[in-house]
């Protein structure tokens, strides 16, 4: 069974940065794209990027344009977001997400999620 393991979390001051890291694992044949949703407290999970995993094409928030970068490791089958010019309202749990195929099903799963705190 396919499943999806976040790291990369943490504290860090406003200004200050952090990459996350989310590692796919288990049966997929193949990966058709990874993203990052990310929920403050008390608010709907939010759409932050994504990334198509053969031609590596992006789409970003518009908060997280010019800030954040999304990349992944086609070989580790690991996805990253690479987060810079941190806010305070940037402090969410932040979840990858997987759409892809285990050569019999449509795979969508999501990991478990990292929490992000940005404070002074």
């Amino acid at each position: 069974q396919a499943q999806l393991v976040e790291s990369g979390g943490g504290l860090v001051q406003p200004g200050g940065s952090l990459t996350l890291s989310c590692a796919a694992s288990g049966i997929i044949f193949s990966i058709r794209s990874m993203g990052w949703h990310h929920q403050a407290p008390g608010k709907e999970r939010e759409f932050v990027a994504t990334i198509s995993w053969s031609g590596g094409n992006t789409y970003y928030a518009d908060s997280a344009k010019g800030r954040f970068t999304i990349s992944r490791d086609n070989a580790k089958n690991t996805l990253y977001l690479q987060m810079n010019s941190l806010k305070p309202e940037d402090t969410a749990i932040y979840y990858c997400n997987l759409l892809g195929w285990d050569g019999h099903n449509i795979v969508y799963i999501w990991g478990q999620g990292t929490q992000v705190t940005v404070s002074s």
